[in-house]
């Protein structure tokens, strides 16, 4: 049978990017899904069968064929759904499919859910735009150049912007109807001070591998065997930004500053890499293992609501963070106001408008252009329509957290 055909038949298999819920996992949370969501990377419990298709007994070399082909042929949004039902077919499929799959550092390509979470990149950047609906308030990322006319863009991660009494939280999803920590869907938030000025990035789970001690501050305590096995409770502080002062009201842009605690210098040089998550926990053990006590003791975890300056900081080993810098704009003068070169992806002026590139010393061993790199730009294309490009060593989600901040009232800043 050719490619064309075998590809033919994964289209009209009932699933793509939603199926899982028709699939047995996360039935509850995924009724009604729409297939441009990305649907979580997880293997469905043996306990629920799986329903395999003609193609489950192929030799394994032939299958391997027939997925580096068909992922080697379907490189954007909507076509790759087809490599994503590749990994729905049955567990042998989804195991060879998931070892072909490059992450988007190497590939420059989002499939699957922890590609979020991986760094971009680093030749050309991953173009997507974001959507605002200032009614609700939420705001949804997608990928690609700019809205289609028949609105099927790839949805990637959804925000719902939060107010409290001292702070203002944006929860982040991968879907766009439920924002509840309480599902795998929750993949982490942001939340700024009571002015904001500053904001902290918050992560569902730990970026690395040393023992980490939760937040302190408690509204409740579970033991982490009475907690239910699907619940993200826990939340790692991955980065903070901060937004200068502009106490004598000058006429200028934003000026702000982001430490991702996660992601360390060295990761901007030369061989450096950056932290690369390959899964989400499976379970709520594998968030305690992360901070488990000694050998013998039950370890209680602690659900943090409290204050972000109390919550954990995630460093890769004792390595100094990176600091991301808005680049400076020029005044340019027949126009009368600041400018940037977006490359044509950004067309209307706006003081939420920036591009960031890596704040380093003399004494980091960093190449001159890769300090004049633009790591993230965000800017207005139209009404609540804005452009986000970010790569190396960002990811979609870090970039979608960063430019969230810059939807936040900031009248002492302005």
């Amino acid at each position: 049978m050719s490619l064309k055909s075998i590809v033919r038949e994964l289209r009209e298999m009932k699933g793509g990017i939603g199926s899982i819920s028709r699939r047995g996992v996360e039935g509850k949370h995924w009724h009604g899904r729409a297939r441009s969501h990305i649907a979580p990377d997880e293997t469905p419990p043996e306990s629920e069968p799986i329903q395999q298709g003609q193609w489950a007994n192929l030799p394994p070399e032939l299958l391997l064929d027939i997925i580096r082909r068909v992922e080697e042929s379907e490189t954007s949004w909507p076509a790759r759904a087809v490599v994503v039902s590749c990994a729905l077919v049955c567990r042998s499929w989804r195991e060879i499919t998931k070892e072909i799959v490059k992450t988007p550092e190497q590939s420059g390509r989002l499939t699957f859910p922890i590609s979020l979470k991986q760094p971009g990149p680093r030749e050309s950047p991953i173009q997507c735009f974001i959507r605002r609906d200032a009614a609700t308030p939420t705001y949804r990322l997608y990928c690609g150049l700019v809205p289609s006319e028949n609105e099927s863009d790839k949805l990637l991660l959804a925000a719902k912007k939060v107010r409290r009494a001292t702070c203002t939280d944006f929860i982040i999803s991968l879907v766009a109807n439920d924002f509840s920590r309480a599902n795998n869907t929750y993949v982490g938030k942001l939340r700024s001070n009571f002015i904001g000025t500053k904001f902290t990035m918050f992560d569902s789970q730990s970026s690395c591998e040393l023992p980490t001690q939760p937040a302190s501050r408690t509204h409740r305590r579970f033991h982490c065997r009475q907690v239910s096995p699907k619940l993200p409770a826990c939340n790692y502080s991955i980065g903070t930004i901060t937004y200068e002062l502009n106490v004598l009201r000058t006429r200028g842009p934003r000026r702000m500053q982001c430490v991702m605690h996660s992601i360390p210098i060295s990761s901007i040089e030369e061989g450096g890499s950056a932290p690369t998550p390959t899964s989400f926990p499976e379970t709520y053990d594998d968030r305690c293992s992360l901070s488990a006590g000694p050998k013998g003791k039950e370890q209680i975890l602690d659900i943090s609501s409290g204050s972000p300056s109390e919550s954990p900081v995630i460093v890769q080993g004792s390595g100094e963070p990176l600091v991301l810098k808005n680049k400076s704009p020029r005044w340019h003068e027949q126009l009368q106001c600041w400018c940037l070169n977006f490359r044509g992806r950004v067309t209307v002026a706006s003081v939420k408008n920036f591009q960031l590139v890596s704040a380093t010393e003399p004494s980091h061993n960093i190449p001159a252009e890769e300090q004049e790199k633009v790591i993230l730009q965000f800017g207005k294309i139209g009404k609540d329509i804005f452009t986000m490009d970010y790569s190396y060593p960002l990811s979609a989600f870090q970039a979608f957290a960063i430019c969230l901040s810059s939807f936040d009232t900031k009248p002492a800043c302005e």
